[in-house]
């Protein structure tokens, strides 16, 4: 996948997103006529399987025809529901209290993004991280009950909280870990504050491309992600080649997991400074190999 097939979008090295519209709306913020939206809530999981090579990652590409970030590679994911917060369900792992302490909310919205973190892999992957009692999960998801129940989740016709209900199922949040938070900067129309999770692939479940938004999904260790995204082969937003890049340390997934408790979770969020002779600088705090300076010839 060449970057030259993004036209304005090519960044001036490696596989970092970088739309055209991005200076004129940060100017725009700067002298006032932009006014930032209020983010959503969102999660997203890195699904991790072992190999001899050592972990890989569940991957997928977003088609090129998406407003937001055509192309790019990014992990299962999605806005949170509200009605998650609503309705208690069944519950195995630390309490929604505990998960509340680790992200930074209160006991009914944590349950949310739990909810959504779990709902979007099963949505998008096939991939259900919950069981019948808090030591199991459930085994193959792919028969045409579970599809239409998936398909009843994405259409919104039905709340995570109450599918689990009517499944008598547990959601297992032992099996997730809190890795990082990124919030989709101010100057974009779409905002995000996302939760990012880490979790295995439970054993007896396999993924698949269930996403309406993916025209290819892909299991790639961490490393070689990396290496694509550096040779400018693999298109990134700042976050996935971020959260790729922490990966790299871990020889499995269940060190990967037993690592996510240390992981930072103070938000990144993207600062825009314009300067006297007009250009702009765009940085992410933090995470320098991302800055950008942008003239009048666009990013350099």
């Amino acid at each position: 996948m060449p970057n030259g097939q993004y036209g304005q979008q090519q960044p001036p090295a490696g596989g970092q997103w970088y739309p055209p519209e991005w200076p004129d709306r940060i100017r725009a913020l700067a002298d006032g006529s932009l006014t930032p939206v209020d983010p959503r809530r969102a999660a997203t999981v890195m699904l991790l399987r072992d190999t001899p090579a050592g972990p890989a990652v569940h991957m997928l590409r977003r088609r090129a025809s998406m407003a937001f970030a055509g192309g790019a590679y990014a992990y299962p994911g999605g806005g949170v529901d509200p009605r998650d917060e609503e309705h208690r369900i069944g519950w195995a792992g630390p309490s929604r209290e505990e998960w509340a302490t680790r992200l930074g909310t209160d006991p009914a919205v944590a349950q949310a993004i739990v909810c959504g973190a779990v709902r979007e892999t099963f949505e998008e992957a096939g991939v259900l991280l919950a069981g019948e009692s808090p030591d199991t999960v459930v085994g193959d998801t792919t028969g045409e009950d579970w599809e239409a129940d998936r398909q009843a989740l994405v259409a919104r016709e039905l709340s995570f909280a109450r599918f689990l209900d009517r499944r008598g199922l547990l959601l297992r949040s032992d099996l997730l870990g809190a890795w990082a938070r990124w919030i989709t900067p101010e100057f974009e129309p779409r905002r995000y504050d996302t939760w990012f999770f880490v979790a295995a692939l439970p054993e007896g479940q396999r993924t698949r491309n269930a996403s309406t938004e993916a025209d290819r999904t892909v299991w790639i260790r961490p490393a070689e992600a990396a290496a694509g995204y550096d040779g400018g082969e693999l298109l990134m937003m700042p976050p996935t080649i971020s959260t790729l890049r922490s990966l790299e340390p871990y020889a499995s997934a269940a060190d990967a997991l037993a690592a996510a408790a240390r992981q930072d979770l103070a938000p990144v969020l993207a600062r825009a400074v314009l300067e006297e002779d007009g250009q702009l600088v765009l940085s992410w705090p933090g995470h320098e190999e991302f800055t950008r300076r942008v003239g009048p010839g666009g990013p350099a």
